[in-house]
């Protein structure tokens, strides 16, 4: 063996509810893996999938993601092809791999990592009822955030116009940039009247308006849409690079937001990036929920992807939404994620 392995499967627990339009976060579930060399040295990673999202929530979970960190182990190599359609997994054994390496949490060779530049990311909006969001969405104008995204399509969308129309009569678009994130929450017959309704107070972008799945209705909305599509439940489980430009070409986004839990790992996420931007495809990448551990590989891999002077907004802002996190040097100062330094030994 060229490795050892330990594995720890821990619940996290959200400070408050996190709803989308598929349902309702109140807890997180991830399996810890961590890699030992024969010096003693090692690195943690996070697999983390989603329930009812992931392509890889899968019964025995558990012992599938412990047979390929035993193959890893054995062999010294990342089982790539064989990963590829396990996402959550291949992310938390490439970030494992990359921390053993590394020698711990600065996980890149960026001005991210060495504490001089920090990323800008959004505010995000649960979401609840109109009096509930309200005042969630005054708090991160507060905390300073130009770029809000709010969680629409699980209550009436009169109120979640009414909430958006209320930004706008306080900020306009210079001040405060709009994003909204269906979670495919539209039908096919609405979503194009809908998101005619939403252009009216200056939206970015819209991610997901309708289920994943139906790429003829999405490709059309793409064409027609009068404000920018982004997919991101739609490259769930397109895995291959042939898939990746296929689906591109033939849906045409404005965007693509990429997690790499669900979208490919690092190495997924670094094919959907390149792929999207020989096509003209704007993208950014975002967390889905993951603890510390994840959250800084994440941010990492982004500064890494994007280089220095990132300014597109990214969704690196779910580190203080747990209860028990595990401890790592990131800090969110104003609207930019910072890395302070690294920690050799994390402990879980």
């Amino acid at each position: 063996m060229k490795y050892e392995f330990e594995i720890e499967d821990r619940v996290l627990h959200l400070l408050q509810p996190a709803g989308t339009s598929r349902g309702v976060y109140r807890e997180r579930r991830s399996w810890f893996v961590t890699l030992t060399d024969a010096a003693g040295h090692s690195g943690i990673g996070e697999c983390a999938p989603l329930p009812d999202l992931s392509c890889d929530d899968i019964p025995e979970y558990g012992k599938v993601l412990s047979g390929f960190a035993e193959k890893l182990c054995r062999e010294g190599e990342m089982p790539l092809e064989e990963l590829r359609q396990y996402p959550s997994m291949l992310f938390g054994l490439e970030t494992a791999m990359l921390s053993l390496k590394r020698g711990g949490s600065r996980l890149s060779d960026t001005p991210f990592a060495d504490g001089k530049e920090g990323i800008p990311i959004n505010g995000l909006v649960w979401m609840g009822t109109f009096d509930e969001m309200l005042p969630r969405l005054e708090e991160k104008l507060k905390c300073g955030f130009r770029c809000v995204k709010v969680k629409i399509g699980a209550i009436d969308f009169g109120d979640e116009l009414r909430l958006l129309r209320l930004i706008r009569s306080r900020f306009s678009k210079e001040y405060v940039e709009l994003r909204v994130d269906a979670n495919g929450a539209f039908k096919p017959d609405e979503a194009l009247m809908r998101m005619e309704q939403l252009s009216h107070f200056d939206i970015h972008s819209i991610e997901q308006p309708i289920r994943q799945g139906n790429r003829d209705t999405l490709a059309r909305l793409c064409r027609e849409t009068p404000l920018p599509i982004a997919l991101d439940e739609e490259l769930i489980g397109v895995n291959g690079g042939d898939e990746k430009k296929g689906l591109l070409e033939q849906v045409k986004p404005q965007y693509v937001v990429l997690k790499p839990s669900l979208h490919g790992g690092m190495a997924g996420t670094r094919e959907w990036v390149e792929t999207s931007a020989a096509l003209g495809i704007g993208s950014w990448i975002t967390s889905a929920l993951e603890s510390n551990v994840g959250l800084n590989a994440i941010a990492h891999l982004c500064a890494s992807l994007y280089g220095s002077h990132i300014t597109i907004p990214q969704g690196l802002g779910t580190g203080r939404l747990f209860a028990d996190n595990i401890p790592m040097p990131l800090e969110v100062v104003g609207d930019e994620l910072w890395y302070r330094g690294d920690e050799s030994q994390i402990i879980i």
